[in-house]
């Protein structure tokens, strides 16, 4: 934005499930950061049936994933959003030896930057204290991707005056926060602004042989719906006729 200086910024994203000829948006958080993590746990490989002769890591990264959710019901704030998902667990190659590492990965949403904190904060010292509790090494990575997406109370405002005036006030939903994760989020971090839902509506659209599975994001069967062209083009239109017609203060 220091070459192309903006007022405020707007972004839209395709949402099944709604019916089609619905919009949603809402002031605040709607859609979370996301984060990655990576946890080595070198311990010392042996014979199964001499597990006392090593440094067994799968208890260890058992009991890593197991905590970690302690963070979620007891270190965080009940009312404040948080998930851990440990989504790979690698470790091993035979039934008769122990391993020597294991490997888990997985990922962190939260709706705000101060939750994140925590429990990054949370799971490196779990993770940390697991490993020398059994005499282990621990080797732990933690990636932020994308912050959380936040509308702007204003920007929010606007944009459902807007929708509104295409398709009336009863087909402009409240947006349902998502753990989803958008790099929109990043634009607004740097100025004021909205991203909004359009909706997809269920799959019925859908031709024959397209798909069985559920007509939904990220999915070999999604397919988008394009009864929703002249919608979401209205709605850009009228957006920045209404925006750039409101009054403005003299230069």
């Amino acid at each position: 934005f220091e070459r192309f200086p903006m007022e405020a910024v707007f972004g839209m994203h395709n949402w099944p499930g709604m019916a089609v000829g619905q919009f949603a948006v809402s002031p605040g958080p709607v859609m979370a950061s996301t984060s990655e993590f990576r946890i080595t746990i070198r311990g010392k490989g042996g014979h199964a049936a001499m597990p006392h002769t090593g440094i067994d890591p799968v208890p260890i990264a058992c009991q890593m994933v197991q905590s970690f959710q302690t963070i979620i019901s007891r270190n965080k704030k009940p009312v404040d959003a948080g998930v851990i998902s440990v989504t790979m667990i690698h470790a091993g190659e035979a039934t008769n030896v122990v391993p020597d590492s294991c490997e888990l990965q997985g990922t962190v949403r939260t709706f705000t930057l101060e939750v994140l904190d925590l429990i990054e904060q949370r799971m490196r010292k779990i993770a940390q204290h697991a490993c020398a509790a059994h005499d282990a090494q621990c080797e732990f990575e933690f990636v932020r991707n994308y912050p959380p997406t936040v509308n702007a109370p204003a920007e929010a405002a606007f944009a459902r005056k807007v929708m509104a005036s295409i398709v009336g006030e009863a087909n402009v939903l409240a947006q349902e926060p998502t753990m989803g994760a958008e790099d929109f989020s990043y634009m607004l971090q740097a100025l004021p602004g909205a991203y909004c839902f359009i909706a997809n509506g269920d799959g019925d659209h859908r031709a024959m042989g397209h798909g069985g599975g559920p007509c939904t994001l990220h999915n070999p069967s999604y397919d988008f719906n394009d009864a929703l062209i002249p919608l979401g083009a209205t709605y850009w239109v009228r957006l920045a006729h209404e925006w750039l017609n409101q009054p403005r203060e003299a230069a």
